[in-house]
Protein backbone atom coordinates (compact mmCIF):
# COMPACT_ATOMS: atom_id res chain seq x y z
CA UNK A 1 0.00 0.00 0.00
CA UNK A 2 1.21 3.60 -0.68
CA UNK A 3 2.09 6.05 2.34
CA UNK A 4 -0.34 9.03 1.56
CA UNK A 5 1.21 12.36 0.91
CA UNK A 6 0.10 14.14 4.20
CA UNK A 7 1.19 17.50 2.94
CA UNK A 8 -2.52 18.16 1.53
CA UNK A 9 -3.61 17.80 4.76
CA UNK A 10 -3.62 21.40 6.23
CA UNK A 11 -5.82 21.57 9.45
CA UNK A 12 -5.31 19.70 12.64
CA UNK A 13 -8.32 17.71 11.94
CA UNK A 14 -7.98 16.54 8.41
CA UNK A 15 -4.52 15.05 10.20
CA UNK A 16 -6.36 13.59 13.57
CA UNK A 17 -8.95 11.77 10.65
CA UNK A 18 -6.27 10.24 8.39
CA UNK A 19 -5.03 8.60 11.84
CA UNK A 20 -8.24 7.23 12.92
CA UNK A 21 -8.72 6.03 9.15
CA UNK A 22 -5.10 4.46 9.18
CA UNK A 23 -5.70 3.26 12.79
CA UNK A 24 -9.34 1.36 11.94
CA UNK A 25 -7.73 0.01 8.63
CA UNK A 26 -4.49 -1.43 9.92
CA UNK A 27 -6.56 -3.03 13.08
CA UNK A 28 -9.02 -4.64 10.48
CA UNK A 29 -6.40 -6.11 8.32
CA UNK A 30 -3.90 -7.22 10.63
CA UNK A 31 -6.58 -8.35 13.14
CA UNK A 32 -7.18 -11.06 10.01
CA UNK A 33 -4.39 -13.05 11.82
CA UNK A 34 -7.40 -14.29 14.66
CA UNK A 35 -8.41 -16.90 11.58
CA UNK A 36 -5.20 -18.13 11.22
CA UNK A 37 -4.87 -19.68 15.32
CA UNK A 38 -3.83 -16.61 16.80
CA UNK A 39 -6.00 -16.39 19.92
CA UNK A 40 -8.41 -12.97 20.14
CA UNK A 41 -6.70 -11.63 22.93
CA UNK A 42 -3.33 -11.25 20.81
CA UNK A 43 -4.84 -10.94 17.84
CA UNK A 44 -6.48 -7.14 18.85
CA UNK A 45 -2.53 -6.65 20.66
CA UNK A 46 -1.22 -6.80 17.88
CA UNK A 47 -3.03 -4.86 15.49
CA UNK A 48 -2.77 -2.08 18.19
CA UNK A 49 0.46 -2.27 17.81
CA UNK A 50 0.71 -2.36 14.22
CA UNK A 51 -2.21 -0.17 13.82
CA UNK A 52 -0.54 2.60 16.18
CA UNK A 53 2.79 2.45 14.32
CA UNK A 54 1.64 2.62 10.85
CA UNK A 55 -0.86 5.82 11.75
CA UNK A 56 2.34 7.06 13.31
CA UNK A 57 4.29 6.91 10.14
CA UNK A 58 1.77 8.95 8.42
CA UNK A 59 2.35 12.02 10.77
CA UNK A 60 5.50 13.99 10.09
CA UNK A 61 7.47 14.52 13.50
CA UNK A 62 7.18 18.09 13.63
CA UNK A 63 3.22 16.79 13.63
CA UNK A 64 3.69 14.18 16.06
CA UNK A 65 5.66 16.65 18.73
CA UNK A 66 2.68 19.23 18.48
CA UNK A 67 0.55 16.47 19.57
CA UNK A 68 2.67 15.32 22.25
CA UNK A 69 2.87 18.98 23.07
CA UNK A 70 -0.99 19.27 23.20
CA UNK A 71 -1.05 16.49 25.46
CA UNK A 72 1.28 17.55 27.95
CA UNK A 73 -0.87 20.77 28.12
CA UNK A 74 -3.92 19.32 28.47
CA UNK A 75 -2.35 17.61 31.82
CA UNK A 76 -0.85 20.58 33.68
CA UNK A 77 -4.20 22.60 32.93
CA UNK A 78 -5.70 19.64 35.10
CA UNK A 79 -6.30 20.52 38.79
CA UNK A 80 -3.41 21.57 40.72
CA UNK A 81 -3.96 18.35 43.21
CA UNK A 82 -3.28 15.38 40.61
CA UNK A 83 0.01 14.41 40.62
CA UNK A 84 2.14 14.15 37.80
CA UNK A 85 3.94 11.57 36.91
CA UNK A 86 6.95 10.94 34.26
CA UNK A 87 7.58 7.88 32.45
CA UNK A 88 10.22 7.07 30.12
CA UNK A 89 10.73 4.74 27.85
CA UNK A 90 13.10 3.46 24.83
CA UNK A 91 13.15 0.64 22.93
CA UNK A 92 14.06 -2.59 25.34
CA UNK A 93 12.70 -1.15 28.19
CA UNK A 94 10.87 -3.57 30.10
CA UNK A 95 7.09 -3.82 29.86
CA UNK A 96 5.66 -5.33 32.73
CA UNK A 97 7.63 -2.86 35.00
CA UNK A 98 6.22 0.18 32.45
CA UNK A 99 2.68 -1.16 32.64
CA UNK A 100 2.94 -2.08 36.75
CA UNK A 101 3.52 1.39 36.83
CA UNK A 102 1.47 3.32 34.83
CA UNK A 103 -1.81 1.14 35.77
CA UNK A 104 -0.77 1.35 39.55
CA UNK A 105 -0.62 5.23 39.78
CA UNK A 106 -3.57 5.88 37.23
CA UNK A 107 -5.78 4.26 39.98
CA UNK A 108 -4.43 6.45 42.76
CA UNK A 109 -5.39 9.21 40.72
CA UNK A 110 -1.95 10.46 39.64
CA UNK A 111 -1.83 11.84 35.81
CA UNK A 112 0.58 9.59 34.05
CA UNK A 113 2.77 11.07 30.77
CA UNK A 114 4.73 8.03 29.26
CA UNK A 115 7.40 9.81 26.78
CA UNK A 116 9.46 8.13 24.27
CA UNK A 117 13.15 9.20 24.47
CA UNK A 118 13.98 7.45 20.78
CA UNK A 119 16.27 10.21 19.29
CA UNK A 120 13.94 10.56 16.19
CA UNK A 121 10.96 11.15 18.21
CA UNK A 122 9.23 8.09 17.48
CA UNK A 123 6.28 7.39 19.93
CA UNK A 124 6.04 3.49 19.50
CA UNK A 125 8.78 1.76 21.24
CA UNK A 126 9.75 -2.08 21.10
CA UNK A 127 10.01 -3.28 24.33
CA UNK A 128 12.36 -6.04 25.79
CA UNK A 129 9.62 -9.03 24.91
CA UNK A 130 8.86 -7.53 21.48
CA UNK A 131 5.20 -5.92 22.54
CA UNK A 132 4.92 -2.31 20.97
CA UNK A 133 4.24 0.67 23.28
CA UNK A 134 2.67 4.15 22.66
CA UNK A 135 4.03 6.61 24.44
CA UNK A 136 1.95 9.83 24.77
CA UNK A 137 5.01 11.92 23.88
CA UNK A 138 8.63 12.84 23.09
CA UNK A 139 10.75 13.45 25.94
CA UNK A 140 11.32 16.80 23.96
CA UNK A 141 7.80 17.68 24.73
CA UNK A 142 8.31 16.63 28.59
CA UNK A 143 12.05 18.00 29.54
CA UNK A 144 10.23 21.96 30.21
CA UNK A 145 7.42 20.44 32.44
CA UNK A 146 7.07 19.97 36.03
CA UNK A 147 6.93 16.30 37.87
CA UNK A 148 6.22 15.45 40.72
CA UNK A 149 7.93 12.00 39.61
CA UNK A 150 9.68 10.94 37.43
CA UNK A 151 9.99 6.56 37.45
CA UNK A 152 12.64 5.12 35.19
CA UNK A 153 11.63 1.20 34.34
CA UNK A 154 14.44 -1.35 33.82
CA UNK A 155 15.42 -3.89 30.91
CA UNK A 156 19.12 -3.29 29.66
CA UNK A 157 18.39 -1.83 26.38
CA UNK A 158 16.07 0.33 27.44
CA UNK A 159 18.26 1.51 30.41
CA UNK A 160 20.83 2.23 28.60
CA UNK A 161 18.56 4.25 25.91
CA UNK A 162 17.70 6.58 28.95
CA UNK A 163 20.97 6.74 30.52
CA UNK A 164 22.25 7.93 26.89
CA UNK A 165 19.52 10.57 26.63
CA UNK A 166 20.94 13.63 27.31
CA UNK A 167 17.85 15.29 28.37
CA UNK A 168 16.27 13.12 30.37
CA UNK A 169 19.12 13.06 32.33
CA UNK A 170 19.61 16.69 32.80
CA UNK A 171 15.65 17.06 33.93
CA UNK A 172 16.48 13.93 36.36
CA UNK A 173 19.66 16.07 38.01
CA UNK A 174 17.12 19.11 37.89
CA UNK A 175 14.92 16.96 39.87
CA UNK A 176 17.23 15.89 42.25
CA UNK A 177 18.51 19.52 42.89
CA UNK A 178 15.16 20.49 43.97
CA UNK A 179 14.64 17.46 46.28
CA UNK A 180 11.78 16.19 43.79
CA UNK A 181 10.94 12.28 43.50
CA UNK A 182 11.98 9.95 41.24
CA UNK A 183 12.68 6.05 40.94
CA UNK A 184 14.17 3.39 39.09
CA UNK A 185 13.49 -0.52 39.10
CA UNK A 186 15.47 -3.66 37.60
CA UNK A 187 18.49 -2.55 35.74
CA UNK A 188 17.85 0.99 35.83
CA UNK A 189 18.74 1.77 39.21
CA UNK A 190 22.69 0.47 38.20
CA UNK A 191 22.47 1.79 34.37
CA UNK A 192 20.47 5.26 34.84
CA UNK A 193 20.75 6.48 38.21
CA UNK A 194 24.22 5.34 39.15
CA UNK A 195 26.39 6.57 36.15
CA UNK A 196 25.01 10.34 36.75
CA UNK A 197 25.31 10.77 40.66
CA UNK A 198 21.78 9.98 41.27
CA UNK A 199 22.36 6.70 43.61
CA UNK A 200 24.37 7.90 46.29
CA UNK A 201 22.34 6.53 48.75
CA UNK A 202 21.23 3.07 49.70
CA UNK A 203 19.00 1.38 46.72
CA UNK A 204 18.51 -2.32 45.21
CA UNK A 205 18.65 -3.35 41.74
CA UNK A 206 18.10 -6.76 39.64
CA UNK A 207 20.04 -9.14 41.45
CA UNK A 208 22.88 -9.46 39.07
CA UNK A 209 26.38 -8.82 39.91
CA UNK A 210 27.52 -5.96 37.52
CA UNK A 211 24.06 -4.07 38.70
CA UNK A 212 25.13 -4.77 42.37
CA UNK A 213 28.58 -3.56 41.81
CA UNK A 214 27.54 -0.49 40.00
CA UNK A 215 25.74 0.82 43.33
CA UNK A 216 27.21 2.57 46.18
CA UNK A 217 25.11 0.91 48.63
CA UNK A 218 23.37 -1.73 47.65
CA UNK A 219 20.33 -3.04 49.82
CA UNK A 220 18.94 -6.82 49.42
CA UNK A 221 15.54 -5.26 50.27
CA UNK A 222 12.32 -5.89 47.13
CA UNK A 223 11.79 -1.41 47.43
CA UNK A 224 14.18 0.86 49.00
CA UNK A 225 13.03 4.65 50.20
CA UNK A 226 16.21 6.60 50.58
CA UNK A 227 15.05 10.28 51.02
CA UNK A 228 13.44 11.27 47.10
CA UNK A 229 14.56 8.39 45.56
CA UNK A 230 13.14 4.79 45.48
CA UNK A 231 14.42 1.70 44.07
CA UNK A 232 13.38 -2.13 43.29
CA UNK A 233 14.29 -5.40 42.09
CA UNK A 234 12.81 -6.23 38.80
CA UNK A 235 9.15 -7.56 37.29
CA UNK A 236 8.22 -9.55 40.14
CA UNK A 237 8.45 -6.48 42.43
CA UNK A 238 6.74 -3.86 40.39
CA UNK A 239 3.45 -4.05 41.98
CA UNK A 240 4.91 -3.70 45.47
CA UNK A 241 7.45 -0.90 43.75
CA UNK A 242 4.32 0.97 42.37
CA UNK A 243 2.14 0.83 45.33
CA UNK A 244 5.22 2.68 47.16
CA UNK A 245 5.14 5.25 45.11
CA UNK A 246 1.88 5.54 45.29
CA UNK A 247 2.55 6.02 49.12
CA UNK A 248 5.12 8.59 48.52
CA UNK A 249 2.63 10.86 46.95
CA UNK A 250 -1.05 9.83 48.56
CA UNK A 251 -0.30 8.46 51.95
CA UNK A 252 -0.10 5.07 53.59
CA UNK A 253 -4.09 4.74 53.61
CA UNK A 254 -4.39 5.48 50.08
CA UNK A 255 -2.22 3.21 49.34
CA UNK A 256 -3.24 0.18 51.75
CA UNK A 257 -6.77 1.14 49.98
CA UNK A 258 -5.48 0.57 46.66
CA UNK A 259 -3.28 -2.22 47.22
CA UNK A 260 -6.56 -4.19 48.91
CA UNK A 261 -8.72 -3.23 45.31
CA UNK A 262 -6.03 -4.98 43.21
CA UNK A 263 -5.40 -7.87 45.64
CA UNK A 264 -2.34 -7.47 46.33
CA UNK A 265 -0.59 -8.06 50.07
CA UNK A 266 1.94 -5.24 51.77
Amino acid sequence: ARTPDTSQFGSAMAQQLLRATSILVASTLFGQSAAFGTSTHCARATAFASAASLANSFIPVDRRNRVGANVLKMSSSSSESVKRVLVPIGDGSEEIETTCITDTLTRFGASVTVASVKPDGELVCTMSRGIKFLADATIADAVNEEWDYIVCPGGVPGAKALSACEPLMELMKKQNKLNKRYAAICAAPALVLSPHGLADDAATCYPAPDFIAALKSHSDDDVVVSGNMVTSKGPGTSLKFALQLGEELYGKEKADEIAEQMLVKR
